[in-house]
């Protein structure tokens, strides 16, 4: 049995999409806020493990696939929001400008943990802040590292992806199919997937 410790509706679609039956059990572990200077590659990791850890305890005999996504930019880790005027500055210090996503999947079966990162170069176009405040007034934003979803209306913001899309929205199939499959859950990539834009960073 795959468990998916995660309760976005997101990565519970993505997971679908790889042909995977997966029972959602979010995890209860607390994610501590990145430090100053820490790498967001290696802080993404150390979070995901500890989302697949704390679901190990209470399934300790199932195969489980945990994820965490961050946006950095400008050498800060940009989490979800604490309010709306954390929202409202993250957004500002974005807008305008490139910066990175990076997703990174922990597979665990047993005592084997497999993990990688995929991490994709956003540009955001310039916008007002009327245009932040009307956004972060249909509260997508209040769930979403770096305050935005490129998949919904904070997709509008967005002028180019360079890199993988799934990995920005929040699971890369190609990484995800790959450690599952090493954990012998055979996924299955959708038809039009590409992993030559998602190679593990």
């Amino acid at each position: 049995m795959l468990i998916l410790a995660s309760g976005s509706p997101r990565r519970q679609i993505l997971v679908r999409a790889l042909g995977v039956p997966a029972e959602i059990v979010p995890s209860d572990a607390p994610e501590r806020r990145a430090r100053g200077g820490e790498d967001p590659t290696q802080y993404a990791l150390d979070v995901a493990r500890a989302k697949a850890q704390a679901v190990a305890r209470v399934r300790p005999g199932d195969t489980i696939l945990a994820a965490d996504t961050v946006v950095a930019v400008g050498g800060e880790i940009l989490g979800k929001p604490a309010d709306t005027e954390d929202a409202l500055r993250m957004l500002r210090l974005l807008r305008g400008r490139v910066h990175q996503v990076t997703t990174a999947v922990v597979v665990r079966c047993g005592e084997t943990v497999w993990d990688g990162a995929v991490t994709s170069d956003v540009r955001m176009r310039p916008f007002s802040d009327e245009e932040a405040r009307d956004y972060i007034a249909t509260g997508e934003p209040m769930d979403k590292a770096g305050a935005y979803a490129v998949q919904g209306f904070g997709g509008t913001f967005v002028e180019s992806v360079d890199g993988c899309y799934h990995a920005v929205v929040g699971l890369p199939l190609c990484l995800a199919a790959s450690l599952l499959h090493r954990c012998g859950i055979p996924a299955t990539l959708p038809a039009d997937t590409s992993c030559a834009s998602c190679a593990p960073t």
